[in-house]
């Protein structure tokens, strides 16, 4: 069974949010579902900070043992970090994905989060 941390707010394209001290300011990665289901993370192509995005755009892919999958933004906005760690451990996504393998920081408007899932919703989108 996958984790689904209450604190996020989620996609249905299995990313997850999770909101900082800095109510414009969230952090983007996939879920705990979604690396299960892609297996061993091998390799991450993310924006440079800076990029902007809108709501469902790609904005990276990550590679897996398996398959190629695109990363889609979950909200419009502007890219402000991007997690390094990831360059050198990709397999962070797998041990951690809500931890150390968080992929982009990104500014948006607080307003657009009500068009996310809670987790109670998205553990019914994966069957939980």
């Amino acid at each position: 069974m996958s984790s689904i941390p209450q604190d996020l707010l989620y996609t249905k394209d299995h990313e997850y949010v999770k909101k900082t001290a800095d109510a414009s300011t969230v952090i983007v990665g996939i879920t705990d579902y979604a690396q299960g289901e892609l297996g061993d993370i091998v390799f991450l192509d993310l924006p440079k900070a800076g990029k902007k995005v809108a709501a469902h755009e790609v904005f990276g892919t990550i590679e897996a043992v398996k398959a190629v999958s695109e990363l889609y933004a979950p909200l419009a906005g502007e890219i402000v970090e991007v997690n390094g760690k990831l360059d050198g451990e990709p397999a962070l996504v797998n041990t951690d994905p809500f931890g150390d393998g968080w992929m982009i920081k990104m500014k948006v408007s607080a307003k657009d989060l009500a068009g996310l899932m809670d987790a109670a919703a998205y553990a019914k989108l994966i069957g939980q």
